[in-house]
């Protein structure tokens, strides 16, 4: 009889990552970070456990977007009273609260249930290239998402 092995608790892993947003495609970039996160890289990969590693984006308020999305692109939010809609372009938001947007592309790739909140607060995300978490002593990820390298 053939038995499928899977993960248990006890040789689970988490790593630490760090990974810099300066000049990263928005969508591209949150995607490659889910995957970290859920831990899809990873042989040992479980859909309903937490196997994924820690990430820290530094520089959060230089990712791009490309086209017009600038001015197009919209985030909204919700006081939950009538009337209370908010929005606000991607511009806006940038100059505002620039952790906000990787967060809402990543959390958006993530799962919708118990398991997306928590591997939702395995994120890190800053302004700057500096962060609060050297004791975890943190490795450097590299995720390039601009074609050919950045040449035309």
């Amino acid at each position: 009889m053939n038995k499928t092995l899977t993960s248990t608790l006890e040789n689970i892993e988490h790593k630490w990552y760090v990974v810099d947003a300066a000049n990263q495609r928005l969508g591209r970039f949150a995607c490659e970070i889910a995957k970290v996160l859920r831990g899809k890289n990873k042989p040992t990969f479980t859909p309903h456990m937490d196997t994924g590693d820690f990430i820290i984006v530094i520089n959060a308020e230089k990712v791009m977007v490309t086209g017009r999305k600038n001015t197009q692109k919209l985030y909204r939010r919700h006081s939950g009273r009538p009337g209370g809609m908010k929005i606000e372009t991607f511009e806006k938001l940038q100059a505002r609260i620039p952790e906000r947007i990787v967060e809402k592309a990543v959390k958006g790739m993530l799962p919708k249930n118990a398991l997306g909140r928590k591997l939702f607060t395995k994120l890190k995300v800053y302004t700057g290239a500096t962060h609060p978490h050297q004791a975890q002593h943190p490795e450097s990820l590299n995720i390039n998402t601009i074609p050919n390298g950045g040449k035309n």
